[in-house]
């Protein structure tokens, strides 16, 4: 079986000879790097991919490299006719991950020019990602089709800040709200440009890569701007059979119910403890049905071998045999620990053997 056969087991319900160990491509380099220490028969590979392009014919991104206290970073400008909007970013010096330091949203007038970008805003069906994709992956792994984040998401991640965005939403709630409701217009023209492709071609799965977390999110706030969207495009593939995800990497307690009453499907890069709140015997209890694509406690790759081997062990012996999980790599990891915890997780999963589904999925 390849390592594409176990991972289309996990989501689509058959079984399989173990359960699949996954990174995000971007992880660990597998041709150079991964699949030479472990093998690629033991690694499989997850490419973020999209099936369709954002088009603003009347804006423009640009950026200019900046330096603060010895570090690189950018300052980015958003032009369009209504104005321009500013960010700065710094990157962090191990991992080059990007820190924002100033949003491009901070007062109400740079909403107007938002709105405009998003009215602006041209959504278009591009397959170049998606056949890149499959081309470079063949039976080694599977395209992670994104469709994006949803609006409270997108804001507080990419546009505005948590601190502001909650402000903002108290002190100029209709404009907030027509911001909004033009994210979610967006996210539905990108909804059928997802359901056309899966008319040609074999997708896994579509993931909101909403990076959920409960104590940033809220109930309030999930049930009415998150939850929606996701039945929306679960709605539209239904018939299709391709299942719904969302990349929810934190906290998830206090969002049992709204995940059990939603129609998602795949929890992208749970992530259990000791790292959260939620162990995995716990999730597959709250959610019967639900594909966990488990990321591996972060934490512990800095742990003795032994110990990481244990932890592997835990959690394929809480929801290995259910066949609804692998084990996968996407969060960030401290820097080479890798070479030391992927053989532990390969021996632990070589060790626990075949996966005989214990339950129905």
């Amino acid at each position: 079986m390849t390592m594409k056969g176990r991972m289309m087991g996990v989501i689509r319900g058959y079984e399989i000879d173990r359960v699949p160990f996954v990174q995000y491509a971007n992880m660990v380099k597998p041709d150079e790097d991964a699949w030479a220490l472990i093998g690629k028969d033991n690694l499989g590979i997850l490419a973020w991919t999209a099936v369709h392009e954002l088009v603003r014919p009347n804006c423009a991104f640009s950026a200019q490299p900046i330096e603060r206290g010895g570090l690189r970073g950018e300052k980015r400008f958003l032009q369009t006719p209504a104005g321009t909007l500013t960010q700065e970013v710094m990157f962090e010096p191990v991992l080059g991950a990007e820190c924002i330091k100033k949003h491009f949203i901070v007062e109400r007038k740079d909403y107007d020019v938002f709105l405009y970008f998003l009215r602006d805003t041209r959504v278009r069906e591009n397959l170049t990602n998606l056949l890149e994709s499959m081309g470079y992956l063949g039976e080694n792994g599977l395209p992670h089709i994104s469709v994006g984040r949803t609006a409270y998401q997108q804001l507080w991640v990419e546009w505005v800040g948590l601190e502001n965005l909650c402000l903002h939403m108290a002190d100029w709630p209709d404009i907030l709200e027509e911001i909004i409701s033009q994210l979610n217009n967006i996210h539905r023209r990108i909804f059928r440009i997802v359901r056309g492709a899966a008319d040609r071609y074999d997708l896994p799965y579509a993931i909101f890569p909403d990076n959920i977390t409960a104590p940033v999110v809220g109930k309030q706030y999930f049930r009415k701007y998150c939850v929606p969207m996701y039945n929306e495009l679960a709605d539209m593939l239904a018939e299709k059979g391709i299942p719904v995800g969302v990349h929810m990497d934190g906290n998830l307690k206090p969002l049992r119910d709204e995940i059990s009453s939603s129609r998602v499907q795949v929890l992208d890069s749970f992530s259990p403890q000791p790292d959260n709140d939620t162990s995995v015997a716990e999730a597959v209890t709250m959610w019967p049905n639900m594909r966990l694509l488990v990321n591996f406690p972060s934490s512990v790759h800095l742990k003795a071998p032994d110990i990481i081997y244990q932890q592997a062990m835990q959690i394929l012996s809480e929801g290995g045999h259910t066949g609804r999980l692998w084990i996968q790599i996407s969060e960030n990891m401290p820097p080479g620990a890798w070479r030391k915890s992927y053989p532990e997780i390969v021996r632990a999963i070589h060790d626990f053997g075949k996966v005989r589904i214990s339950r129905a999925v």
